[in-house]
Formats: structure tokens, C-alpha cells, sequence
């Protein structure tokens, strides 16, 4: 799937939700952040924008990047419309091209599962290598299918946290794996619909 079809897809599949005022963050992102000292977050694949907005309001400054300019153009309005459009910039962004510039405290990867054409590994590679010492690169991951998904295929394989983390490779005497995990909750979809599904967790902290 090229670029174009890429951005195509994921402004059809945030174009067909209705925009929320008020979108929650991720659970295993608020279980995780909440007493880390604020700084500066880079939220992968923003979508509806939940995270960018709660870690804003916790004090981080936020760079939040999506393929989707539907997604990007919501979140941003809603930023201004929550009053943090000082702490969250929001920008369309193709990880499969390149990665966005700076250096950061913590990075959320939640969900960076497409169809797209995308070198994911690469992309949570250089990841780790943004984090400045200290800093945490927390990786969410579908680890079932809810209902609701684009993603329907009974084939699909849902890679643990631990490949995750061999897939990327980052060297133990730089990186170090803290949590790897598959923890269930009740999820709530976009019309309000709830299911159990299990989440992929890996958080990796830059230790030099």
C-alpha cells in the first residue's frame, strides 16, 4: 500500500467516527506516566488525540504526529478548544518516510499497527534513540481484536511484547526492558460498545 493509499485509509477510518470532545487517553499510558517528572512527549500515531490531550494536561509538553491529517487537524482544534494549544503541537507525519526530529522524555507508541507499508521496527528503533537518558519509550500493542477493529483477519498473528523488543534490537547495556506484558481490560468502542480485549505492553527506559 503506497503513501497515498496509506493516508487514504487512515483519513477514511477517522473520518467514519464522529469527532469526540473529550477523548480518554489509554489506560496503560495514564498507569504508567502518572508521578514520572513532566517533560517533553512524543505521541506516535496520535489519532483521536486521548493521550496528547491527558499528558498536556499533566504538564508535558507534547508532539503529537499522525498520517492522517483528519486525525491531526481534530486533535490540534481541540487542543486550542481545552486551552493547552501551547503544550500540544500536532502535525502529519509519515513514519515510513523518516522520523520526527528532537529528543524526548518519553515516547507513546500506542496501537502503530497498520496494513500500510511501514517498517515499524525501524520506526521504534529510532524511537529509543530519541529518548534522552532516563527517558521511556512505552509500546502498546493489540494483543486481540475487538470487535470494532479495522482489523477483522482470524489469521493475524499478535507478535508478544518480548519480540517486540527483540525485533528492535536495542543493546542492554543502553536500554532497559522494564515491563513486558499482556494484561486484559474492558475496552469501550466508538459507539459505546464494550469487550475484553488484551494489550501488548512493552516499556523500555534509556539507561545511558
Amino acid at each position: 500500500m503506497s503513501t497515498t493509499d496509506a493516508v487514504t485509509f487512515w483519513d477514511g477510518v477517522h473520518a467514519a467516527r464522529p469527532a469526540a470532545g473529550d477523548p480518554q487517553p489509554n489506560a496503560r499510558l495514564t498507569e504508567t506516566v502518572t508521578g514520572l517528572p513532566t517533560g517533553d512527549a512524543l505521541d506516535l500515531g496520535c489519532g483521536a488525540g486521548g493521550d496528547a490531550l491527558w499528558l498536556a494536561g499533566q504538564g508535558w509538553q507534547v508532539t503529537a504526529v499522525d498520517i492522517s491529517a483528519v486525525a491531526v487537524e481534530r486533535l490540534a482544534a481541540l487542543a486550542r478548544s481545552h486551552g493547552l494549544g501551547e503544550r500540544v503541537t500536532a502535525m502529519t507525519y509519515d513514519l515510513h518516510d523518516s522520523f520526527p526530529p528532537g529528543t524526548f522524555d518519553l515516547i507513546s507508541a500506542h496501537y502503530l499497527q497498520t496494513p500500510c507499508e511501514l517498517d515499524r521496527a525501524a520506526a521504534l528503533r529510532s524511537a529509543a534513540r530519541a529518548l534522552r537518558p532516563g527517558g521511556r519509550l512505552l509500546v502498546v500493542d493489540h494483543g486481540s481484536a475487538a470487535p470494532w477493529s479495522w482489523q477483522q483477519d482470524p489469521g493475524t498473528r499478535y507478535p508478544s511484547p518480548r519480540e517486540v523488543a527483540a525485533g528492535i534490537g536495542l543493546a542492554p547495556e543502553t536500554w532497559t526492558v522494564e515491563r513486558a506484558d499482556a494484561p486484559r481490560r474492558i475496552a469501550t468502542g466508538p459507539d459505546g460498545q464494550t469487550a475484553e480485549v488484551t494489550d501488548h505492553v512493552l516499556l523500555v527506559r534509556r539507561t545511558a
